[in-house]
């Protein structure tokens, strides 16, 4: 086997499109706005390849103007594909680039599908004694595997790569002889590629058929054999039968020549590559990149966190190993890092670590002349309840910085600390950091609090470009054109290994940290500039920051915890799920592992036959996701069972059992952490633990709420929630008189909807039809589809699609105000909240119309959640400063979305109920009245 050489064929456009999707949620949006996920998961996708498998020989194949043979026998051959989304246009040619450059040729010709060059490359190179891999996730390429031609589907979600030979071929399409899957295909036809088939055969009855009469054309001269309704289809479509073969079939024949020197890999032009990554900012492919070509170990990990990092690990795993070019390791190159980016080695820069005595008191005289100063913590964790100062660097002008390393010894740093109180309680001096929250809370923990104005770098970048990552070393290499030194290189990589930000020599932790004051300082003058531009300063200056102190706060203080109650329910739901899986062992008739997709789909489809179709996942198993089980839910107890399952056994291993674990040993109270700079709307999202995902809508994930308590017995639980704040957002900023006159009379704006949409009296309307309002009412604003509605109702969808007509009718202002809200977006690339909170929207005029779908939607929905996000921030702001200018020992805990949850000192309560309903309520001025509802209890399910 290894003396066989070995080629491997890549399906181009097929790994393209499904990086792209794979993506598609979060995609890859540089600072340049330009969308790079279908290049990048090509690369991956290029490089895992090269790096796993060390192919002596490579080529990449493209498509060119499709098919012109299978169109002209059919023209609708693929006409059902959508546009090709503008991400992947852009793709292709940069694609093209990094082959020309890294030496690996693209094989395209005008007419030919890459298909039909992979499979002829794939049987020239056969001939010739090698060994060939076809890498693509197209199970057509089934019909072309042999003795030495094998399938290599990448790995996907999770799922590792799989080489498919001739007995995986067999199994997957029930065929003797590979050269059957154009039969198969052929009898089944084939969606994707809009290949007909005989109508009325499925993939059951084409394996049967293929077992029966082995070929297509057996088949068509032996119906004689078959019954009825099948018969009288396959005489009928005997000709679709045969040209569905033929637009199946893979030629082999082409014009293209198999060249085992230009296909041989070779060492690449690594300026010209790396030139190209730093284009498209690949910071990771880039190092990767480094590391495969200079001879990388099997299990070096690929993910590097620096470009010197990348260099050193390459030459250490190129020693003795067996690397990508010769057996011998000692021969491997090592490729020099090219970069156009400077680093600390390139800029000259003078930063001082600071002595007692002094030197000390020359630079406190200093720093408190200065009015904006960048600090920067360094700790001993990333949990800033347990972290412990180990330094603090600080700079005020580009290229110049300090360090003033902390003792370990608490009273010395306490001491250390008191001489910077000047500084830090200032309200003159402006204090400029990256993710100041953590800086803030680690202070608080040695009694410091810093005051006067602050500048975040991450805060200013997320409203400036939400979709982006904001952590600093991206910041910087895209802004400033500037690599950081990476922490990994101080303390090592995440592991039992890894160094305390202590042990490192003081030279390097005062390079470090200071670099990274001085870089964020730079930044911070940079993103001034664009806030003010976006006409998001007031947003930043107003809600953003402010909210920042409050957050720390909240996260300092935490929540309590009943740990006896979740021990107690934890035992009770391992009941419910014993006696759940007793019960659909039952209605399956043997037992099997629930959790398992694959032996799920099995007996729900293959032994149970619940549907007609099953769906199936790209690896050809039946797909057991949420939606399809959902959808099928009604009809099936098993399903709702196994559903019911679901839920209990997610509810028990996230919340139930997780959350004791996340008490803080020194508190005693579970601390989460806000995320300002997740949610491109505007919302706070919630970490370690995540308490905005309690699910509430089941009795079980309501008990979970239970288990938060207040403080102790002098104080008790508030929870104070905007009543369909998202509604009266919409029905404000579309002016409609209908839905506001509802709202301002005190309507339950539901029943109201209801009585208008079916013309019925207020006092007619059914449980039932106010159902049906509620769901519409919620699923515009998210774009609800006809077929959605129907799925989260009992109507049909007929009937859902003249609901939402109806709807649209009755309310025609809100339909106007989504259609203007598309067309602003259209025009401006954005949309934006009550605020002026910007969401920008790159694919509103994409040529896809999935994408452009998705775009038109977030142009609806984002002004509606973002406004109610803002509002909240506001009245956050404002109880906040109340309960701390009225010295309260109440507390703010939580935000869950439209919910904050407060610790009430029990004498304050009247008085705090009062204010927390009235700030809310009167936080933004709409033509809507806000509406807060306030609940008191032991815990907070019963304030809730």
């Amino acid at each position: 086997m290894s003396d066989q050489k070995r080629l491997f064929l890549l399906d181009a456009y097929a790994l393209i499109f499904r990086g792209y999707y794979a993506l598609i949620k979060n995609p890859r949006i540089n600072s340049k706005g330009m969308d790079t996920s279908a290049i990048m998961g090509f690369m991956n996708s290029l490089f895992d390849v090269i790096k796993r498998e060390k192919p002596d020989h490579l080529a990449v194949c493209f498509d060119k103007d499709g098919s012109t043979e299978r169109t002209e026998l059919y023209p609708e051959y693929k006409a059902n594909r959508d546009e090709t989304p503008d991400a992947i246009k852009i793709a292709v040619p940069y694609i093209q680039k990094i082959l020309k450059a890294m030496h690996i040729p693209s094989v395209e010709v005008s007419g030919l599908e890459a298909d039909d060059i992979i499979g002829t490359l794939a049987k020239q190179a056969e001939k010739e004694g090698y060994k060939v891999f076809m890498v693509t996730p197209d199970k057509d390429f089934g019909q072309l595997v042999s003795e030495n031609i094998f399938m290599y589907r990448p790995s996907r979600m999770g799922n590792g790569i799989e080489i498919w030979g001739i007995p995986e071929v067999q199994k997957r399409f029930g065929v003797e002889r590979p050269e059957q899957v154009t039969d198969y295909l052929g009898m089944m036809g084939d969606a994707s590629d809009n290949i007909p088939g005989l109508p009325g055969v499925g993939e059951k009855t084409a394996k049967k058929f293929i077992q029966q009469f082995g070929t297509m054309e057996t088949l068509l001269d032996s119906t004689d054999q078959l019954k009825g309704k099948m018969k009288e289809k396959v005489e009928e479509n005997a000709e679709l039968g045969r040209l569905s073969k033929q637009l199946a079939t893979i030629c082999i024949t082409c014009d293209v020549s198999f060249d085992a020197k230009d296909y041989e890999l070779s060492m690449p032009d690594n300026e010209k590559v790396q030139e190209i990554f730093e284009e498209l900012e690949f910071r990771r492919l880039r190092e990767q990149f480094i590391k495969i070509f200079s001879g990388e170990t099997e299990g070096t990990p690929t993910m590097v966190t620096s470009t010197e990092t990348a260099k050193q690990e390459a030459k250490a795993a190129g020693s003795g190993q067996f690397t990508l070019f010769g057996n011998n390791g000692s021969d491997a190159a090592t490729l020099d890092v090219v970069s156009g980016r400077k680093t600390i080695k390139d800029v000259p820069h003078v930063y001082q670590s600071i002595q007692p005595g002094m030197a000390l008191d020359l630079f406190l005289s200093n720093l408190i002349k200065q009015n904006k100063v960048c600090f920067d913590t360094e700790t001993t964790s990333l949990n800033p309840l347990q972290a412990e100062l180990v330094g603090i660097a600080f700079s005020w002008e580009a290229g110049k910085g300090f360090y003033l390393p902390f003792p370990e010894d608490r009273k010395e740093a306490d001491d250390l600390l008191e001489k910077l109180h000047p500084f830090f309680s200032s309200t003159e001096i402006e204090k400029v950091g990256q993710n100041l929250k953590y800086d803030i809370k680690v202070l608080r923990k040695y009694g410091v609090e810093v005051k006067g104005p602050l500048f975040d770098t991450m805060l200013a970048h997320y409203l400036i470009n939400p979709d982006m990552r904001h952590n600093m070393d991206v910041l910087s290499e895209t802004y400033l054109n500037y690599t950081p030194v990476s922490i990994t290189e101080l303390i090592g990589k995440k592991g039992k290994n890894q160094l305390s930000m202590r042990d490192v020599p003081l030279e390097q932790q005062t390079e470090y940290a200071v670099e990274d004051a001085d870089i964020t300082l730079q930044l911070a003058q940079h993103f001034q500039k664009e806030l003010k531009e976006a006409k998001t300063m007031e947003l930043f200056k107003d809600i953003e920051i402010p909210l920042l102190r409050v957050l720390a706060d909240m996260e300092m203080e935490g929540i309590n915890l009943d740990q006896e109650f979740l021990n107690s329910l934890s035992e009770q739901l391992d009941t419910d799920i014993k006696t759940l899986e007793e019960k659909i062992y039952q209605e399956a008739g043997e037992t099997f592992n629930i959790g398992s997709p694959k032996q799920l789909g099995e007996i729900l489809f293959d032994k149970l036959k619940l549907v007609d179709k099953p769906k199936k996942t790209k690896t050809g198993q039946y797909s057991t996701a949420e939606d399809v089980l959902s959808y099928l839910a009604k009809d099936h107890q098993i399903i709702r069972d196994v559903l019911e399952y679901r839920g209990l056994a997610k509810l028990k291993s996230t919340y139930v059992d997780a959350l004791p674990n996340q008490v803080e040993a020194s508190t005693g109270r579970v601390h989460t952490d806000y995320m300002q700079t997740v949610a491109a709307t505007g919302r706070l999202s919630s970490n370690n633990p995540n308490l905005q995902n309690i699910p509430i809508r089941t009795e079980r994930g309501r008990q979970v709420r239970k288990a938060f308590v207040p403080r102790d017995e002098n104080y008790t639980l508030l929870a104070a929630d905007y009543s369909q704040i998202e509604l009266r957002i919409i029905a404000a900023l579309s002016d409609e008189d209908t839905m506001i006159e509802a709202f301002k009379n005190g309507e339950d704006i539901h029943a109201s909807t209801a009585s208008k949409v079916f013309n019925i009296p207020l006092k007619e309307v059914t449980r039932e039809q106010r159902g049906n309002a509620k769901t519409v009412n919620f699923g515009i604003i998210y774009g609800v589809s006809a077929f959605g509605l129907s799925n989260q109702t009992d109507l049909s969808r007929t009937e859902a699609k003249e609901l939402i007509d109806t709807y649209y009718k009755t309310y025609p202002k809100l339909r106007r105000y989504m259609a203007d809200q598309v067309d602003f977006a259209r025009e401006h690339g954005y949309v934006q909240t009550v605020l002026g909170r910007r969401r920008y929207l790159k694919d509103i005029n994409g040529s896809n119309a999935v994408v452009r779908g998705a775009a038109e939607r977030n142009a609806i929905n984002a002004p509606i959640q973002g406004s109610a996000a803002d509002i909240i921030k506001i009245a956050m702001i404002d109880i906040h400063k109340k309960l701390e200018e009225g010295n309260y020992k109440t507390k703010m805990l939580l935000q869950v979305h439209d919910e904050l949850v407060f610790d009430v000192f029990k004498p304050e309560l009247e008085k705090v109920k009062k204010m927390i309903k009235s700030s809310m309520e009167s936080a933004y001025k709409l033509k809507v009245p806000l509406d807060v509802e306030l609940g008191v209890g032991e815990n907070w399910l019963e304030a809730h």
